[in-house]
């Protein structure tokens, strides 16, 4: 695990790999080329002041992102100066923005994997500043090596970069010693999201998720409760268990809750953990099947962000829902035209059971109801649909509530996860009409992503704010890393609860 601490030393006595710097472009240089950005001083005045014309000379455009090497100015101890791109210079009296300087600190740590020690010297103005570019750092560094032997025996791979000093921060200062405790504790619970996300699904049942968060919570003083199998024919959970039916791997709907003496305000957040997606008998097609693992990314932001809230002693109570089950085709299988009965005592007939996670969600939903939280909300990667309407990067918002749905979209901007409002037609709902059951879980194709909101919203106790965050597309990165984001698993979601956590703790639940 990549440490992390804030540096008085100068950049040129410090003992390390790699010196990181921050350029940018724009009109603020004579040429409207490379600027190098505050932070920089000492090590621009060590190449006369002309680092800038150099890296220029070697390249480098100042585009986010963008990396360069070169070698250290003479009297430096460490061998290396790595330039990364903050994207175009801030407009007069404005500060490079908080996601600009995670991009690049995550962006710089990526690059520098298989270093002991790099000192990063980005701008930094106030104690957000230092925070981000922590988060962005920490998060950067990962590295999912579990699976290669490589990576165990040391001889081939390059580890993640194993420690990090941040210059221009003040070490002795509150507020940004807490703002980088902080950014400690949400990067390594996000980064355990990331890590289940990742875990093939022949280890990752729910059985083994559920081990995974009860260890966390009784690490953290989270109350937790695991029902099993047994527990939840008991309780009438026709939906979780009518989706684990076709597994040899039985489901689990865990209950992980957090609560704090000096709170007035309750948050219940509800995740979709199917831990294994092959359609059940609805069988995906070839091709669809491969990152199917990471259908259980909802439950692994809601399982990291109620740890978060619990390191960071937030006021607020916070409790967490991890519908947990493996959806297998079998002859145990649920099949279409099968009604389950939901532990709500709604009857839904499956038209389709690779429509799945709206299922085990609805039955979740219900039961965090029955404490009346002041505000529910769930998260899964429950449509493409939602793919195909927001792209990779961009997570869908709907909600009960227009000003709630407000609220959760600047929250996930604030901490740089793109998200879009998303509405909720009525018009669609009658397209879930079934002659045999109260409700079908599938209706009309088009807005397939709102159908899926519509049928959670019919689950959602009465009164209950309420909002549903579909992260199907930027919770697994099929493509290239970039800035802070690597392949695989994101974390998607985990910042944006944990944010809205801090936010009702402060009084401001929107």
């Amino acid at each position: 695990m990549t440490a992390l601490t804030l540096s008085t030393a100068a950049a040129s006595g410090l003992r390390a790999d790699a010196i990181v710097v921050g350029v940018a472009k724009g009109a603020a240089s004579k040429s409207g080329g490379l600027v190098v950005a505050p932070g920089a001083e000492a090590v621009d005045k060590a190449y006369d002041g002309k680092l800038a014309a150099v890296l220029e000379t070697l390249g480098a455009s100042g585009g986010e992102g963008e990396v360069t090497k070169l070698p250290a100015p003479s009297g430096f101890k460490a061998p290396v100066v790595l330039a990364v791109g903050l994207g175009p210079v801030p407009e007069k009296d404005e500060t490079y923005d908080a996601e600009a300087l995670r991009r690049a600190a995550g962006a710089a740590a990526r690059t520098l994997a298989g270093a002991k020690k790099a000192a990063f010297a980005l701008p930094v103005e106030d104690s957000g500043d230092a925070g981000a570019i922590a988060e962005g750092a920490l998060l950067g560094a990962y590295s999912f090596d579990a699976y290669k032997e490589s990576a165990q025996d040391g001889k081939n791979g390059k580890a993640p970069l194993a420690e990090i000093a941040l210059l221009g921060a003040k070490p002795r200062d509150k507020a940004f010693k807490a703002a980088v405790e902080r950014a400690i504790a949400v990067t390594e619970e996000l980064n355990r999201a990331r890590d289940l996300v990742n875990t093939p699904p022949n280890d990752l049942t729910p059985e083994a998720f559920a081990a995974v968060a009860s260890a966390a919570a009784k690490e953290h003083g989270i109350k937790v409760q695991v029902l099993d199998e047994k527990a939840l024919v008991k309780g009438g959970f026709g939906g979780i268990l009518g989706v684990g039916a076709g597994s040899e791997a039985p489901p689990r709907l865990v209950k992980l809750s957090y609560t704090s003496s000096k709170a007035d305000k309750h948050l219940a957040f509800v995740g979709k953990g199917i831990t294994y997606d092959s359609g059940g008998i609805s069988l995906k097609p070839a091709g669809h099947n491969e990152t199917m693992k990471c259908d259980m990314a909802g439950a692994a932001a809601v399982f990291a962000a109620v740890v978060a809230a619990a390191r960071l002693g937030l006021k607020v109570n916070v409790t967490g829902w991890l519908a947990l089950a493996e959806n297998m085709p079998s002859g145990s299988a649920t099949r279409p035209g099968d009604v389950l009965r939901m532990y709500s005592g709604k009857t839904v007939e499956v038209l389709n059971t690779d429509a799945e996670g709206r299922l085990v969600l609805a039955d979740a939903i219900a039961k965090a109801s029955e404490e009346t939280p002041d505000a529910i909300v769930d998260v899964a990667t429950l449509t493409g649909a939602m793919m195909l309407a927001l792209g990779n990067r961009t997570f869908g918002i709907m909600a009960n509530d227009d000003a709630f749905r407000t609220s959760i979209h600047e929250v996930a901007e604030e901490v740089g996860e793109p998200s879009w409002p998303m509405p909720l037609p009525s018009d669609l709902r009658k397209g879930m009409d079934s002659a045999t059951a109260d409700i079908a879980n599938m209706g009309e194709r088009m807005g397939g992503g709102l159908v899926a909101g519509l049928f959670l919203q019919e689950f959602v106790g009465e009164g209950i704010t309420w909002a549903h965050l579909d992260i199907a597309g930027p919770a697994f990165n099929e493509g290239g890393a970039s800035g802070y984001t690597p392949k695989g698993g994101t974390g998607s979601a985990v910042r944006t609860l944990v944010r809205l956590a801090e936010r009702t703790a402060d009084g401001d639940l929107g």
